[in-house]
């Protein structure tokens, strides 16, 4: 048989294996050119993992200064805002210290004296001068003259320097008697309150409160997709109450660690909470957006 014939037998005659070769390496290509887009929508649709919602921060609220308590204006459960007046700590004496400082700041008769007295000087300075040289008097009155101008002068200044610091200890006694106010350092809700009015306050913490204007969502993402979560990326967290309502979060923060006992690393979310609608400590399920993620590996 000769090589010509060969190549014109059909594939159904015997010796066309060399016709049906080429075939299967095209198909094999074709598995190979589809195996990366298989690998990158399998990347861009992770399922839902585990989260958790948590207080954006909780803070315990003390005291500056010891003190008795008393007055406690909120309880647990309730609702306050950044700056609000939260307990009140018995402040009679640095109420008395400031109203001393403000009454000695205003006094002015010192002052007064002492500018009358340097004005009488200067006049009496100028008439020395003027019978000094009608040779009236000694140049010994002339120079005692001058000396009890700069004395009336010295008065005068020290007079002005007082009242300045009479004006610094109003500030002084002012600053005392805030810091036996205590005021709310954030806004959010009121978790536990742990003293009552007539205790005795140190260094333990008066109040307990949590912020839930914007809640933190935290997320365990196994390690095979570290690398594909970014920061400002979206992710629709679904909750257990609220009839399976979506919400969405935003990325803030990738660890750049792998826990080796679980082989995950964590993702903390950004989840907007206005009017405190949505509660904290709730388990919750996160899916991060597949187009995020496609964009990720494709940069990968």
């Amino acid at each position: 048989m000769t090589l010509n014939a060969r190549f014109l037998r059909g594939p159904g005659q015997p010796g066309s294996k060399t016709r049906r070769r080429p075939a299967i390496a095209l198909a094999g290509a074709l598995l190979v050119a589809l195996s990366p887009l298989s690998a990158l929508s399998a990347q861009a649709a992770p399922g839902p993992l585990d989260c958790m919602i948590q207080p954006n921060q909780l803070v315990q609220v003390g005291v500056a200064t010891p003190g008795v308590i008393n007055r406690i204006t909120v309880d647990r459960g309730d609702l306050v805002s950044k700056g609000q007046v939260v307990a009140q700590l018995n402040a009679g004496v640095e109420r008395a210290a400031l109203a001393v400082a403000r009454e000695r700041a205003t006094q002015q008769a010192e002052r007064s004296v002492a500018v009358s007295s340097q004005a009488f000087a200067h006049r009496e300075l100028q008439r020395a001068n003027e019978l000094r040289e009608q040779a009236f008097v000694s140049q010994t009155y002339l120079d005692k003259s001058r000396a009890e101008l700069e004395m009336a002068s010295g008065r005068s200044d020290q007079a002005e320097e007082r009242q300045r610091l009479a004006r610094r200890e109003v500030d002084l006694a002012a600053a005392q008697l805030e810091q036996r106010t205590i005021r709310s350092p954030i806004e959010g809700v009121v978790v536990e309150r742990y003293l009552s009015p007539g205790e005795f306050v140190d260094q333990k913490p008066v109040l307990r409160l949590a912020e839930l204007d914007p809640l933190r969502v935290d997320v365990l993402v196994p390690a095979a997709q570290f690398g594909q979560v970014r920061i400002g990326d979206r992710a629709r967290v679904t909750t257990e109450i609220g009839g399976e309502r979506e919400l969405f979060a935003e990325v803030r923060t990738v660890d750049r660690l792998i826990d080796a006992a679980s082989n995950t690393f964590r993702v903390r979310m950004e989840l907007k909470n206005p009017g405190a609608k949505i509660p904290a400590g709730l388990r919750c399920k996160a899916e991060l957006e597949a187009g995020s993620l496609a964009s990720a590996a494709v940069g990968h």
